[in-house]
């Protein structure tokens, strides 16, 4: 059912100046301002890539207003793209899901997921702008990942024989990806459990619990978005470099409102998300060029 990570909800005490980091950093254009009646919060939607960025300021008392309140912003919530948001709903009901719907979105139940906020939007094709072209991952840490990729699963109709192990003894995790369309795309929930509790994602979950803990994006020029973030003083950390150049970065919170983004080079991330040899193939054909 689901099609793409289709956008990221980040709270802001500033929507303005959220605006301003997002342009920035990814290029990002402002699409409109409106309100989110069921967050109370008000709302600045920018594209960047071909997805959208959510900017929630609260507006009276509520989930966004709580958040900002208690964690100073930082990521709010996901969204995935579906063909039929009729059928999503019908789904989501049968799968005795609730939701809130307003201005065309699903709003679903927090209970529903693992700490993940989620929104579902009919799936649009956008032209992409800016310096990415898509947002492809979100990363809900959790504390028992078996348990949420078979909700996921069921919630929202994805094929568990696509989903892709993973586990990471650098980062102190271990989990899987719930590739919704391999291998025609990335786009996936990674669920992530802890294996090192005084790694950072391992201490990220000890203070929050199962929540949403950063997402990824993809660029065709990593290399230019290191020097966008180095013009503007922002802090990140340059983590893969081959004979095509910069593959991977991760851009601290500190540089994008709370946020930790990763960055990987187009196909690279197949690297560790089912075929590796897709991103090797793609790498040399970029040295080649290079």
């Amino acid at each position: 059912m689901l099609k793409r990570v289709d956008r990221v909800q980040i709270a802001v005490a500033d929507s303005s100046a959220g605006e301003k980091v997002v342009a920035e950093v990814f290029g990002g254009e402002l699409v409109r301002r409106d309100k989110s009646a069921p967050l109370s919060a008000k709302r600045s939607t920018m594209q960047a890539g071909s997805s959208l960025i959510e900017l929630l300021e609260p507006d009276g008392a509520g989930a966004v207003q709580d958040f900002v309140a208690k964690w100073s912003g930082g990521l709010f919530g996901a969204g995935f793209s579906v063909d039929d948001l009729g059928a999503a709903a019908h789904h989501f009901t049968k799968s005795g899901v609730n939701f809130d719907q307003s201005a065309g979105q699903l709003y679903l139940d927090a209970a529903a997921t693992y700490g993940m906020r989620t929104v579902i939007s009919q799936h649009h094709e956008r032209a992409p702008v800016g310096a990415i072209r898509w947002i492809y991952e979100v990363t809900n840490v959790v504390a028992d990942w078996k348990a949420a990729a078979d909700r996921y699963a069921r919630i929202f109709g994805l094929d568990a024989s696509k989903f892709s192990a993973i586990e990471s003894k650098n980062f102190g995790y271990t989990g899987t990806l719930t590739l919704f369309d391999p291998p025609a795309r990335l786009d996936r929930i990674e669920i992530a459990q802890i294996t090192d509790p005084n790694l950072a994602m391992g201490r990220f979950h000890q203070r929050r619990g199962d929540s949403l803990y950063m997402f990824f994006v993809e660029t065709d020029d990593a290399g230019a978005l290191e020097q966008r973030l180095q013009a503007r003083g922002s802090r990140f950390a340059a983590h893969t470099r081959d004979a095509a150049g910069l593959a991977e970065l991760f851009i601290h919170p500190s540089a994008f409102l709370g946020v930790l983004i990763g960055v990987s080079r187009t196909e690279h991330a197949w690297t560790w998300s089912g075929d590796p040899e897709r991103a090797k193939r793609a790498a040399k054909q970029r040295a080649k060029k290079s």
